[in-house]
């Protein structure tokens, strides 16, 4: 499969040693500095690609996708922030008949924490005496607070907890992403936690979810593919 990598960072670089890794090609990079190129020159660059990855910056998503649906190349969104357009994008996807897979966190364990969320959030919500908080921790380089990985686990705990909880985000420093979904009662608390020890994860789900996509067209969360590989 030929892939084309959108932003070299260190994102972007980490997507390319996984893609090469698991017998993959690289058919484009892409840097995120990629505005000094026009529509057209982009539409042209993402030719050779079966499917893109995207690790740039949020300014840059709805570009990158109207210029993957025009050259139609399935896109693997990684970058978050952009959830304000989410219902525009999605028309873009959906008019271009193309192919879009997104997630607030492309990690392989965060995906399976979620799942642990859901399984803890359904049992304690049998005991009111339970209250839940949410606490996020990144280096100071992470932009979006909370991170969408946050507001992905307090969806998943507000489906089984009504009253309304908050979340506490810090950044600073060289800190590990790091997500802690607590429940606190009178006479104990529980606390589930993920932390990220490299960027390995990340990109390893953004591949998977490359191949997976390959062939598909919609507008799919990422949460689609792990529920396929789970059920293999």
């Amino acid at each position: 499969m030929n892939i084309a990598v959108i932003g070299y960072g260190s994102m972007g670089k980490m997507v390319e040693t996984q893609a090469l890794r698991r017998g993959h090609s690289i058919a484009a990079i892409i840097n995120e500095h990629h505005k000094d190129l026009d529509a057209a020159a982009l539409e042209d660059s993402l030719r050779a690609a079966d499917v893109a990855i995207d690790f740039t910056s949020a300014s840059s998503v709805r570009g990158n996708i109207e210029a993957c649906m025009a050259a139609g190349v399935p896109l693997v969104e990684g970058t978050t922030g952009w959830n304000s357009e989410r219902d525009r994008i999605r028309d873009i996807v959906e008019t271009n008949k193309g192919a879009f897979v997104f997630g607030a966190n492309f990690s392989i364990g965060v995906n399976l924490f979620y799942r642990v969320v859901e399984y803890a959030s359904e049992l304690l919500a049998k005991f009111p005496e339970y209250e839940v908080f949410i606490e996020e921790r990144h280096h100071s380089a992470k932009k979006d607070a909370p991170s969408g990985t946050a507001l992905k686990l307090k969806d998943i705990v507000a489906g089984h907890f009504k009253p309304e909880f908050g979340i506490s985000s810090t950044r600073a420093g060289h800190i590990p992403g790091t997500h802690r979904v607590g429940f606190d009662g009178p006479a104990d608390q529980i606390i589930l936690e993920h932390m990220a020890r490299s960027r390995e994860g990340f990109a390893m789900g953004a591949v998977m979810a490359a191949e997976w996509i390959v062939d598909k067209k919609g507008f799919f969360e990422f949460t689609a593919v792990m529920d396929e590989i789970i059920a293999k």
